[in-house]
């Protein structure tokens, strides 16, 4: 087979392979019980929410480093080594009995997801755009995030099945997905956008030129305060939302039901992006994380029918906007960055998340999820429109 015909085709199979590879790592079982875990432990809400402030703080110090390692030794060994990782940490969370195994855990998980966040998405783009493709990018991105939440709602409702025998059976079974979740990113292409094939690049002399980038677009600059910041309202509602439930006098499987139905409904969020953007414009971006702030108000009712309606209209936009976001911002960034820019995103994310979560969990402990649902529903809303207030105000005095 000619060489460029080969090296086509096995470009053209990593869109597949990474299908293949978000499902089994969304597959995640213990994701919709963890937190009921660490109650089960016998930690308080607020020590729930100082781990995950542990896990933020590490991401938010890992993320930059592992794009950039990313850009410059290539997205497919980050990959493996990111599944590695989340193996390494499920082990722990097996083994460990208070805070100090569980913090380790959370650590590693958070270089896991680190490793693999800006990476994935930047070797798909890349491939895309070797193949001359990349228009179709939002397509794919939608998809990709469909297969993410199919995966992630049957991971929950399997999780739930199997805490409501044994906690370890649980992590067990993430271990073993863990593990074979590495046989896709092993099969995949490297696609051409290294810019050591250009000139010797340091990593100090990469983050400069991302710094650069990111001073030199306002735009990018918008698109990665934005978009991670609204999907930390909603990350913080659906972690919390696994003890909300719980004390509504739900159980475990009921829980992974309710969480089952937010991801098949997270599907057609995820796969409606493109349609959305083609009918209503740049104005998407604005209404649905208003309408989505609306909703969490709505999910911190007494009233479980209304809470649970609120929780899946959440869960929809929150999922329409993803791969928005992500589309907006792959057009806007050059391949030689891409991954490192891709993690600053993330980055952004966990920085909000640093905030929202350990001040949801004391806000829990000191009055009740209610509250904090109520609290996070109200600070979105208030963002939103202080944000569009401001664009109307530039707008008009641009149009002076």
């Amino acid at each position: 087979m000619d060489t460029k015909l080969h090296r086509r085709y096995k470009l053209q199979r990593n869109i597949a392979l990474d299908y293949l590879f978000c499902a089994l790592r969304s597959f995640d079982v213990s994701g919709a019980i963890w937190v009921l875990y660490m109650v089960y432990k016998g930690l308080p809400l607020w020590q729930v929410g100082i781990l995950e402030g542990i896990y933020h703080i590490a991401s938010f110090l890992f993320e930059i480093p592992t794009g950039a390692t990313a850009d410059l030794l290539g997205r497919k060994r980050v990959l493996i080594l990111g599944r590695v990782m989340g193996v390494i940490s499920s082990l722990l969370m097996i083994v460990s009995q208070g805070m100090v195994g569980f913090g380790v855990s959370f650590i590693f998980c958070a270089l896991g997801n680190n490793l693999n966040s800006g990476s994935e998405e930047a070797l798909v783009y890349d491939t895309m755009k070797e193949l001359g493709t990349e228009k179709g990018y939002l397509k794919v991105n939608g998809k990709m995030h469909v297969m993410i939440e199919a995966s992630i709602g049957i991971a929950t409702i399997v999780g739930g099945i199997l805490a409501e025998k044994s906690y370890t059976l649980c992590y067990l079974c993430a271990v073993v997905i863990g593990g074979i979740s590495i046989l896709p990113a092993v099969y995949m292409e490297e696609p051409e956008y290294s810019e050591q094939k250009e000139e010797k690049v340091t990593i100090r002399g990469h983050f400069k030129k991302s710094i650069e980038l990111i001073k030199g677009t306002p735009q990018v600059l918008k698109i990665l305060l934005y978009y991670p910041t609204v999907a930390a309202f909603y990350v913080a509602l659906y972690f919390y939302g696994q003890q909300f439930y719980a004390e509504f006098g739900f159980t475990k499987v009921e829980i992974s039901i309710i969480m089952l139905v937010a991801s098949s409904i997270s599907c057609i969020g995820a796969a409606s992006g493109e349609w959305f953007i083609l009918r209503v414009g740049g104005k998407t971006k604005y209404w649905a994380a208003l309408v989505m702030g609306g909703s969490i108000l709505v999910t911190s009712t007494s009233n479980p029918v209304l809470s649970i309606s609120g929780f899946f209209m959440a869960s929809f936009l929150n999922s329409l906007l993803e791969p928005i976001g992500s589309s907006a911002l792959n057009e806007l960034i050059p391949s030689k960055q891409r991954a490192t820019i891709l993690s600053v995103d993330s980055m952004i994310f966990s920085m909000a998340m640093i905030v929202f979560f350990p001040i949801g969990g004391a806000i829990a402990t000191k009055f009740n999820l209610h509250m904090t649902f109520r609290m996070l529903g109200l600070v979105e809303i208030a963002m939103i429109l202080l944000i569009v207030r401001r664009k109307s105000n530039t707008t008009t005095k641009k149009h002076r």
